[in-house]
């Protein structure tokens, strides 16, 4: 294989930037031409393609969100968009793909697969949802990044008396908010996957004052339902709980910003796995990161479902709510 190519797609994270760098020089180490593709799915769609070279990645290391570009493109989720896709591939010469992204990026990269086009995924989403890997690149910084600010707010609760409810990302996955939760000291952490009733809650902060706590931590991902809002609003018509409440979303903050070392070096070891897969023709594989060590998995098995929340995990969490 002589020449491929490499795009991130969906959400933005720290660590694409690292990995679109260990891509470009390990392929350029064994031989390869790299091509960099613009915009995700769309400019690999549209041909906004061009080669990169070790200096083109130089100084990248620390820099947040993606040299290359992110974008949405439903047209690839149409058979005539990937037919096209590839067409484009072909036309560039390219004869083997890294993508780089969450579920639905690396859902588009198993229809490549399926089409018979080379390709290989790395895992690149703060949810922390994709099987096949213990943890994907930008977790680690997106969860510094929650904590600085849990530890922040926390002190400005305990100057005021209050309770705070802070939301992180995670639409569909926990993650985020059970594992900063945890870290941060939180009383309470609400996530998509466990019920939790108003009842509950008003109690958690009740008990909370009443213990003579200066303040009320509720960590909540964003996907918990019924939502922060209607939380807010149903807490707001109590007056009996003590604390009085606030709401900090922390939104695209989560996203953004250098990655951490740990991510860095992740994102490196990925990006050069992705480039040795290909090499050695293990194509239709995602990289992935278990027991301290590179493993591949299946495209088709590492979007088959999303990864669930260790139970453990969660009773630890309650335990330390205390």
């Amino acid at each position: 294989m002589k020449r491929i190519g490499v795009l991130t797609s969906g959400g933005d994270n720290p660590g694409l930037n690292p990995c679109i760098r260990a891509v470009v020089r390990d392929g350029i180490a064994l031989g390869m031409n790299v091509m960099g593709i613009r915009r995700g799915y769309a400019g690999l769609i549209d041909g906004e393609i061009s080669e990169m070279d070790a200096r083109s990645v130089g100084g990248i290391i620390n820099h947040g969100g993606t040299i290359l570009g992110t974008a949405r493109c439903p047209e690839f989720f149409e058979r005539s968009g990937r037919t096209e896709a590839i067409r484009t591939l072909n036309r560039f010469g390219i004869e083997g793909l890294v993508v780089i992204g969450g579920n639905g990026s690396l859902t588009g990269a198993s229809h490549l697969h399926e089409m018979g086009f080379p390709v290989v995924g790395v895992p690149g989403t703060i949810d922390n949802d994709i099987s096949g890997t213990n943890i994907s690149i930008g977790v680690d910084t997106a969860l510094n990044t929650i904590l600085d600010a849990i530890d922040k707010i926390k002190d400005t609760a305990t100057s005021h008396n209050r309770a705070f409810l802070i939301e992180t990302m995670g639409r569909h996955c926990g993650y985020l908010a059970l594992k900063s939760g945890i870290a941060g000291g939180a009383e309470l952490v609400l996530i998509p996957e466990i019920e939790t009733t108003f009842d509950e809650i008003a109690h958690t902060i009740e008990t909370a004052y009443i213990k003579g706590k200066p303040h009320c931590i509720i960590v909540v991902a964003e996907g918990w339902k019924p939502g922060m809002e209607a939380l807010a609003q149903q807490l707001a018509e109590h007056k009996d709980l003590g604390f009085s409440v606030r709401i900090t979303r922390l939104g695209y903050v989560q996203r953004g910003g250098a990655a951490s070392a740990f991510d860095r070096v992740l994102a490196t070891r990925l990006g050069a796995a992705a480039v040795e897969a290909l090499a050695g023709g293990d194509y239709g594989q995602m990289v992935g990161w278990a027991r301290d060590e590179i493993v591949l998995t299946p495209l088709k098995d590492a979007i088959a479902f999303e990864k669930e929340i260790s139970p453990d995990l969660w009773r630890l969490a309650r335990v330390m709510e205390q």
